[in-house]
């Protein structure tokens, strides 16, 4: 259903993979990928967005490199060696490319483990284009990196496990909690008795159907009340 694509970023390129409805257009849509890098399943995750009438684009912020699911330390290298400055550079140019190809001035990002964090840091970036965001387990994890949510105007939907031990339910709830008292719109659901990477149908040991398909209902409300 997608292809990937190139596009341009701060005077260079990024590639990444781009889904379009049957239609042709529909409101834009970023989808941030996990710590594993661009996979099948955040291209999946794309081609659901384009069959529900979005224009969905994955930037692919490891330019190539992709880790095997069963690899976790590969893939905390792999996170911890991606350079913070490009992959902002890279998600405002896709924000870019996807305004150009979609209707209306505005977009929703979605980002899943570390590709949550990415999609506030990216909200905090571009608050003339982005209007709602939604992280999928998944709070910023580099203490240094803790942007300025001041100036951030969309509205935050959060998905949480209830049994996550690298984003718990305290910490979506202090995010919650920060992002509230400078009057932003936020609402966090926790999943009871889900793990880390529930909505991930590739990793059967933690995947949860009627959590995942929960999710993916409540996003999809979101991402249509905000941005048509």
């Amino acid at each position: 259903m997608g292809d990937m694509i190139e596009f341009a970023s701060n005077g260079s390129t990024a590639g990444g993979y781009l889904a379009t409805p049957e239609s042709g257009g529909g409101p834009g849509v970023i989808v941030i990928q996990e710590w594993w890098g661009l996979v099948d399943h955040i291209e999946d995750v794309c081609d659901r967005f384009a069959a529900a009438g979005f224009v969905a684009l994955a930037p692919d912020l490891y330019h190539g490199k992709k880790i095997k699911p069963g690899e976790p330390d590969e893939a905390g290298k792999a996170m911890m060696a991606m350079q913070l400055e490009q992959a902002a550079r890279d998600m405002s140019g896709a924000v870019d490319e996807v305004l150009r190809r979609s209707t209306g001035d505005k977009v929703g990002v979605i980002g899943f483990c570390m590709g949550g964090g990415l999609a506030l840091v990216l909200a905090t970036q571009r608050p003339d284009a982005v209007a709602a965001v939604v992280p999928c387990y998944g709070i910023i994890p580099w203490p240094d990196a803790q942007p300025d949510y001041a100036d951030m105007s969309a509205a935050v939907l959060g998905h949480y496990a209830e049994k996550d031990d690298f984003f718990t339910p305290d910490a979506a709830n202090a995010l919650a909690d920060q992002l509230r008292a400078l009057g932003k719109s936020v609402e966090i659901i926790i999943y009871p008795d889900t793990d880390h990477a529930f909505f991930n149908d590739t990793r059967p040991e933690v995947y949860d159907a009627g959590a995942a398909r929960a999710l993916w209902a409540s996003t999809l409300e979101f991402f249509t009340a905000h941005l048509t």
